[in-house]
């Protein structure tokens, strides 16, 4: 065991954790931020994407001992009343069915927009392609980010 202190969602949090433990788990287990989701456990499905320094990264594979200082962003500080304009499209185009995936898609989508606020419908595939949605919303999602985009 290790003590770790995280910058999290602009606050500063201290856990005593295994080194090697993978960020999803301090996140879910010992900060209790759940919205960030565990999906396939190999970082494939991106249901686990959180923000490191503002890069959409995948939680799930990525040792506590590899985060250092780099500011951590999750679901739950994407916006402090869910009004992110990634969450707003979301709601608006009525992007999701089953919502599992949801995270992980605003966290990869709000990262997109961040280093490109006006991509294509091409770049938006590209980016967006490593994120699984099981209930196959890929059209409205993409619709979703082209809306956050003019936001």
């Amino acid at each position: 065991m290790a003590t770790f202190t995280l910058n999290i969602n602009g606050k500063t949090q201290e856990v005593d954790v295994d080194p090697s433990t993978p960020i999803l788990w301090v996140l879910r287990d010992n900060l209790k931020l759940v919205g960030t989701k565990y999906g396939c456990g190999i970082a494939q499905c991106g249901a686990c994407t959180i923000h490191l320094n503002g890069t959409a990264t995948r939680s799930c594979m990525l040792p506590i001992s590899s985060v250092g200082n780099q500011e951590i962003t999750t679901i739950e500080g994407l916006s402090e009343n869910g009004d992110h304009p990634v969450q707003k499209a979301w709601l608006e185009v009525d992007v999701p069915q089953c919502g599992y995936c949801q995270a992980g898609q605003i966290m990869t989508a709000s990262a997109l927009l961040e280093q490109n606020p006006n991509p294509t419908d091409e770049e938006i595939e590209m980016v967006m392609n490593g994120n699984i949605c099981r209930c196959g919303t890929y059209v409205r999602i993409r619709k979703a980010v082209k809306m956050a985009s003019k936001s």
